[in-house]
């Protein structure tokens, strides 16, 4: 019952303008407001403070910056093995497998197109038909800044407007197409493996979503925004294994795509598997498959 309440009032509550309210709470600087709320978040969620950069939760200007807030460097180690795939964000394994039938996994019998999650082009999806699939999720005590699984350069991204459910595995397993029909931030990058995407997907309550080549990603107007970045940009945006590519403001989900006979998932990894970020979640097929040829070789 309790379940199906929390469902019922995601349908009915007005869910971008609670976002909107709670993300002008968010970004106040009055010390009597950010530091309530910091206080009370850090005590609910039970943060570990003494892995972050700023351990006091009261020295970040709002709420925004500590939720936001920046590791001690070194904190957490990036698998550099050449084939190793690794978890962009600390989290934990929601679904992952392989894209059957142009669909992808959810939650319980339920999935969600491909097409669809990636803003309704048909062209673009092709590219990952029969490909492989993980998705992240990052509850409200983990570090929420998101980086590279592998070294990559920025082809376009593609703003989606949508809802704003819930992306807790309750949700996941009771609101039909949840990624595919929430505000979301598709990145599609080229690697030296094939074509990575990257959907950041906004969730209730989070207060934006950012990038590092262009800050906050969600137009005032809610229309879909395409943005070409190869070869219009001069310059381009090439990011390596664990940099840093955006943030949530309050937490979300990242699913990683890739292309048919792309990855291996690694063995361990199943729904609800706890991640770190760096930590090797997959390894790319080519490389598995010459390490089995010269092993029989020899």
């Amino acid at each position: 019952m309790k379940d199906k309440i929390f469902i019922l009032l995601q349908h009915l509550l007005p869910q971008h303008l609670i976002s909107r309210f709670v993300g002008r709470i968010a970004e106040c600087t009055n010390p009597m407001v950010k530091n309530t709320f910091i206080k009370w978040f850090a005590k609910r969620y039970n943060i570990n403070m003494s892995e972050a950069l700023i351990e006091e939760p009261t020295a970040f200007k709002n709420f925004n910056a500590f939720f936001t807030r920046e590791l001690k460097p070194g904190i957490r180690t990036i698998d550099d093995a050449a084939d190793a795939i690794v978890s962009p964000a600390d989290g934990g394994v929601s679904q992952l497998g392989n894209i059957e039938h142009e669909r992808i996994f959810q939650a319980k019998g339920r999935g969600y197109g491909l097409t669809t999650l990636l803003g309704g082009d048909a062209k673009l999806a092709e590219q990952f038909v029969n490909g492989s699939f993980a998705t992240i999720y990052l509850s409200p005590r983990d570090y929420h800044r998101v980086h590279m699984p592998v070294t990559g350069t920025l082809r376009e991204t593609i703003f989606v407007p949508g809802d704003l459910y819930s992306v807790n595995q309750t949700t996941a397993e009771n609101v039909d197409q949840l990624f595919a029909r929430n505000e979301r931030l598709v990145a599609i990058f080229d690697t030296e493996q094939g074509p990575m995407a990257m959907v950041l997907v906004g969730a209730m309550i989070v207060a934006g979503i950012e990038t590092v080549w262009s800050g906050h990603e969600a137009p005032v107007h809610r229309k879909a925004i395409r943005t070409a970045y190869q070869p219009e940009q001069p310059e381009p945006i090439t990011l390596q294994k664990g940099e840093e590519m955006g943030r949530f403001k309050l937490g979300s989900t990242v699913v990683l795509l890739f292309g048919q006979d792309a990855v291996n998932w690694q063995d361990t990894l199943r729904a609800e598997s706890p991640l770190q970020l760096g930590e090797r979640i997959a390894t790319y097929k080519a490389a598995s498959n010459s390490e089995a040829q010269d092993s029989s070789a020899a």
